[in-house]
């Protein structure tokens, strides 16, 4: 499923790090992937995107060091506990002879 995003942070962070396409396509020729100014254009244009490795190279050379969430992907749910809930969670760490009961109790195991 294709992210519309990454164009954009590609293209974004590719002028951040004041580089031409060409710039990049020999950065990325020198990491033994060869790729065309055109193509790079496409990923930039949304026509088409990188393949998972090319992606990772890209965020090396454009020194992106969370990928997920400059992407878009972000784990933004979080879970409040209570205190009860949290005294809960110390007391099962605290007892790992007790886990496996507890789990096979709530059917996760």
């Amino acid at each position: 499923m294709k992210n519309a995003k990454i164009a954009k942070v590609l293209k974004e962070y590719r002028k951040r790090n004041q580089l031409s396409v060409t710039d990049v396509s020999i950065q990325l020729s020198e990491k033994s992937v060869p790729v065309a100014p055109k193509t790079i254009y496409g990923w930039e244009s949304g026509q088409t995107q990188p393949d998972a490795d090319t992606l990772l190279l890209l965020c090396e050379i454009y020194k992106i060091n969370d990928i997920l969430g400059t992407f878009g992907y972000d784990d933004s749910e979080k879970i409040i506990l209570t205190r009860h809930e949290k005294e809960l969670i110390l007391q099962y760490r605290k007892h790992p002879e007790m886990q496996e009961a507890i789990q096979k109790l709530l059917n996760l195991s």
